[in-house]
């Protein structure tokens, strides 16, 4: 199975990889992660590890080009819309 990042660059240019943990993929989306964590407005890809080279050690040489960051944008707010104390919190509605 294919593992999933999300691939941000912060506000000088370093390329980002965020990496979910398997728990919190048991509750969220990954785009739900990647707006709760990529910060406020910087674009961001979602991509697999087979994106990515097996060879690591030249990544910080590495650059993206930020138009093809288009999967979304970091969220105002480092919580899930799930949690009670986000601002645009609707709570479930009962069956």
């Amino acid at each position: 199975m294919e593992k999933r990042r999300i691939l941000y660059t912060d506000t000088d240019g370093t390329i980002t990889f965020l990496i979910p943990s398997e728990n919190c993929l048991l509750e969220h989306t990954i785009q739900e992660i990647a707006e709760k964590d990529v910060p406020h407005g910087r674009p961001y890809k979602i991509i697999t590890t087979d994106d990515l080279p097996d060879d690591l050690t030249f990544m910080g040489a590495w650059e993206v080009n930020e138009s093809d960051l288009n999967d979304g944008v970091g969220g105002e707010h480092h919580m899930f819309l799930s949690d009670p104390q986000h601002p645009d919190y609707s709570p479930p509605e009962e069956t």
